[in-house]
């Protein structure tokens, strides 16, 4: 997804350690250079900035949100090493499922699972979009709004206490389960906790929806899955990587429509402020008066 302008926001991200959570080719016979993201991986899940402790208590917190990603990589790195956890190209994942018994769970918040899913595939997120009304959610949701937000459409996330229980109850721990969220981390984090809990035989997507593409699986649902997760202001004006490479594929009318919009949005900000001149001069007649 494209960054904001410069100076305008600052990206938290985080990733659980267990049990509490903060977030979300072939198989290999060992783990593969790359099996997960290097440089941007833990930028994929935003879970909120923090709130209040001046600048040295950010830092604290990104010392210790640094820690915990670390910690969490190598135990996942393990997992996929050890073959303890099986890995699946998108492709892969989408004629197993097709061709076999074998069930999807998708773990997706409910304002990307909204936009596109898989046919036929189960939902219980991990983590989903935070809806508390008290001090200490609606502190988040403003913070997380001014630090990008607003530029990227993403919510604040809290994670489902309730997901092993759930997935216990709807499937049995010898059941073939393939994980699958939007670009890889919150399946690859489910997969720890379902694997911890005693469930014998999973399957993780690597890369997740985003890396699919639309033949790959059957999909239901207004968006593209590569779309899903995008939103906000660069979505609105077509700024997004996802929505450039879609645009490479679509061709002009797909340009046009996103120009369309950018214009439109310049004509109403400039009678807003041939507006406002109009006004200011009529305002101060009438106080003279």
């Amino acid at each position: 997804m494209a960054a904001p302008p410069l100076g305008l926001a600052r990206r938290f991200a985080g990733v659980f350690t267990s049990p509490a959570v903060a977030h979300s080719g072939s198989r290999p016979r060992g783990l593969r250079p790359g099996l997960l993201p290097s440089k941007r991986w833990s930028g994929v899940v935003r879970m909120g900035a923090v709130v209040g402790g001046g600048q040295e208590g950010e830092e604290d917190e990104e010392l210790r949100q640094a820690k915990e990603q670390a910690a969490a990589r190598r135990r996942w790195e393990t997992l996929i090493r050890e073959q303890k956890i099986k890995t699946l190209t998108p492709r892969e994942a989408g004629y197993t499922f097709k061709l076999t018994d074998k069930a999807l769970l998708d773990v997706r918040p409910s304002n990307e699972r909204q936009k596109a899913w898989v046919k036929g595939s189960t939902w219980i997120p991990i983590f989903d979009v935070d809806t508390s009304v008290d001090l200490g959610g609606l502190s988040k949701k403003v913070s997380n709004f001014v630090m990008g937000g607003w530029w990227s459409g993403s919510s604040t996330l809290s994670f489902n206490k309730n997901f092993v229980q759930q997935v216990e109850e709807k499937f049995s721990k010898d059941t073939d389960i393939i994980l699958v969220c939007q670009k890889g981390l919150r399946s690859l984090a489910a997969c720890e906790q379902l694997y911890n809990a005693g469930f014998e035989n999973l399957f993780w997507v690597q890369g997740g929806l985003e890396a699919a593409e639309e033949e790959d699986f059957e999909r239901e649902g207004s968006q593209p899955f590569k779309l899903a997760a995008i939103g906000g202001v660069s979505e609105f004006f077509g700024w997004t990587d996802q929505q450039r490479r879609q645009a490479a594929k679509e061709g002009l009318g797909y340009r046009l429509v996103f120009t369309g919009r950018l214009v439109g949005a310049l004509v109403l900000l400039d009678a807003l402020f041939l507006g406002a001149q109009r006004i200011g001069p009529l305002l101060q007649e009438l106080q003279s008066r």
